[in-house]
């Protein structure tokens, strides 16, 4: 395949990978914000129980290895970097070394499957900033479109579900209620986005490509002013329906994240299990998509209809370096 494009840019949260960079990153990501101090600690204990660190960075540098390695077999064999927004190394680290190396445009894939001022926008925001402190020699950065509802996330989503069914004895299985699970946001964020439409898109679909009928979508991980609305129902407040409504078994899938992260291994495998045990709920957590193929198999495919410029919604309003970002 022929194209103007010489890497790709994977663009990611970020995550402390030792535990002596837990508080400095919590710092880091609530600079600004008018967060107790306490807050901070309390979370930072959190990373405590799932081993002292996240393994974020970890396993998106495993999604970069292995989207490379697809792409070097089918092509076009782009190199692949991998940027954070919030931890190193950060996107204007990678940009630098990325530029130290010749390379002068990339296709710029955000991990987050769903589109929110809060993940896209600040994303894109936080390349053009940090192109803009690389200088005249960053590259210029072609965001792929949104693949909320690909058909390969959705396969890749769908069969880390039936792998968690299939921890289950089947007349468990057959009766289990999915739920689906995203990260809540402010509902006048929400609001001026399409975010939750996203959310409940690709959960549909999944379920229909299961062909299950009995599944219910809720947020999770919530944040900020406790007198501002956010999106529900919380994932505890929906455990706690369910229970009352009789249900036994709650299969969870965590669609709105891409990789295993504290908001999952403590959010869900922690906290709301929990409530589900509490409950007397019986609680499987679906796999998150992590490196799966299916998954690394939809990341080459956006990589290429993107260098291949056969696709509109890479196109206007979303080139950092010609074109400004939203947000």
């Amino acid at each position: 395949m022929s194209t103007t494009f010489d890497s790709v840019l994977l663009i990611a949260f970020g995550g402390p990978t030792r535990a002596d960079e837990v508080r400095p990153f919590l710092q880091n990501v609530t600079r600004g914000r008018p967060i107790p101090p306490e807050r901070i600690e309390a979370v930072a204990r959190h990373y405590d129980l799932i081993g002292g660190c996240s393994p974020l960075n970890r396993l998106t540098f495993g999604q970069a290895h292995a989207l490379a390695a697809t792409l070097r077999a089918q092509g076009p064999a782009l190199p692949v970097f991998t940027g954070m927004r919030n931890w190193h190394p950060y996107v204007h680290e990678t940009l630098s070394e990325m530029a130290a190396a010749g390379h002068r445009r990339a296709v710029g894939v955000i991990l987050s499957a769903q589109q929110t001022e809060a993940s896209w926008e600040r994303y894109q925001a936080t390349v053009t900033a940090a192109r803009a402190k690389v200088g005249a020699g960053a590259p210029a950065v072609v965001y792929a479109p949104r693949w909320h509802d690909h058909p390969l996330f959705v396969e890749a989503v769908a069969e880390c579900t039936a792998a968690a069914l299939a921890q289950l004895p089947p007349a468990l299985g057959s009766a289990a209620h999915l739920v689906f699970t995203a990260h809540s946001v402010p509902t006048a964020m929400a609001a001026s986005s399409a975010y939750v439409a996203q959310i409940e898109a690709g959960a549909s679909a999944v379920a229909e490509r299961l062909g299950r009928k009995r599944w219910s979508l809720a947020y999770q991980s919530r944040s900020g002013n406790p007198r501002e609305s956010w999106l529900e129902p919380d994932i505890g407040e929906l455990l706690r329906r369910l229970a009352a409504a009789g249900t036994g078994t709650v299969v969870v899938i965590p669609i709105g994240f891409v990789c295993d992260h504290v908001e999952v291994l403590y959010d869900l495998d922690i906290e709301a299990r929990a409530v589900a045990d509490q409950l007397g709920l019986v609680f499987v957590r679906a796999p998150t998509v992590n490196d799966h193929p299916v998954f690394i198999r939809m990341l080459a495919e956006v990589v290429r209809r993107t260098a291949a410029g056969d696709d509109a919604g890479a196109a206007a309003g979303s080139v950092a370096g010609t074109t400004p970002a939203r947000g």
